[in-house]
């Protein structure tokens, strides 16, 4: 005797090739669906002769309503702070979220989209890794309707929400600051070119060379990969240069912490030889030996901004918004020279 195959909603999505949610959007005449599409999907399923399976229905009733988040990683402070917004905003309006990693990998970053979308969360959260150059894992988050916010790392403003530090404003700020305090050739170590985060940081530093009217060399700017061993690679680069710099802006403090390193192995003295400036503020930048001036972020508040963007989204606003978050250059004493050479 042939057993009887029960129709789900995951063979009339196949069938029509179309995600599973939107299959269930499309059963509950949701506004999100277009009405030609609930039709289609609901002659199929009398044709198919689909039933709900109600022990199915109370278990989803039952389920914490859930949204997902990917981060690059959440060791560093930056990121955990940032989860910390999410989180406790989530929770505060009956979100569970379901946390999720990418290493900093792209593949990584398209499977834990994959795995959220099949553990049905309702919205996604996600700061781009720094090898994401294709971004056609997010578009198809859009073909399926689920809400996306992108923050820190971000792409295609236009398409997708977005939370963002100012960091035109504050690289140029931390550069004035360099400049203003006696520094003469300043460096900047970044990220991979292709990131907008690097970009914005980068425009910010040429925007205040170029308004004091300092020349622009481009061996005094390096942008490879945001790695503490890169970031010793870079700064012993801009170190064995025949004038090397006087100030170096790093775009976050593993940059930052990485030249610091290389340059007391120089015996260089940090800030009259080497004036630094870092960004994002981890806690320990207070720690070390010379306290580490740095660009700080609210990134609690970014966090928030981007849980409430996302719950906006779910709730039904369909408009992309851009919130830029204010940034503060905190001065300690690894930027503050007590004497200038000439």
């Amino acid at each position: 005797m042939e057993s009887k195959k029960y129709i789900s909603m995951k063979d009339i999505a196949k069938k029509l090739g179309v995600s599973i949610p939107t299959i269930s959007r499309a059963l509950k005449n949701s506004p999100e669906i277009s009405d030609e599409l609930c039709e289609k999907v609901k002659r199929l399923a009398k044709d198919l002769n689909y039933r709900p399976n109600p022990f199915a229905m109370s278990l989803r009733k039952n389920a914490p309503r859930t949204i997902g988040l990917i981060v690059p990683d959440i060791v560093t402070h930056f990121f955990s702070s940032i989860v910390k917004g999410i989180e406790e905003t989530a929770v505060a309006n009956g979100y569970f979220v379901i946390i999720t990693t990418s290493s900093e990998n792209s593949e990584h970053e398209k499977r834990n989209i994959e795995n959220l979308v099949n553990m049905r969360v309702e919205g996604i959260i996600a700061c781009l890794s720094q090898d994401t150059t294709d971004y056609s894992h997010f578009l198809a988050l859009k073909d399926i309707n689920m809400p996306v916010v992108l923050f820190d790392r971000t792409c295609m403003p236009d398409k997708f929400s977005t939370v963002i530090a100012d960091g035109a404003k504050s690289s140029q700020m931390a550069t004035q600051h360099f400049i203003d305090n006696g520094s003469h050739r300043i460096a900047f170590i970044g990220g991979p070119n292709h990131l907008d985060i690097v970009r914005r940081r980068k425009h910010g530093y040429l925007e205040a060379l170029r308004a004091n009217k300092i020349p622009i060399e481009k061996e005094l700017v390096v942008c490879r990969k945001i790695d503490y061993q890169e970031g010793k690679i870079a700064t012993e680069q801009l170190l064995s240069l025949p004038n090397p710099p006087d100030a170096i802006l790093a775009m976050n403090d593993t940059l930052a912490f990485a030249a610091i390193d290389v340059i007391k192995s120089h015996h260089l003295n940090i800030p009259n030889d080497v004036a630094i400036i870092g960004y994002t503020d981890e806690e320990h930048a207070n720690y070390v030996e010379p306290k580490l001036s740095a660009v700080c972020h609210q990134t609690y508040l970014m966090g928030q901004s981007a849980c409430e963007l996302l719950l906006s989204q779910i709730k039904g606003d369909t408009k992309v918004k851009q919130i830029i978050v204010p940034t503060q250059l905190q001065i300690r004493e690894s930027s503050k020279k007590t004497h200038n050479y000439e």
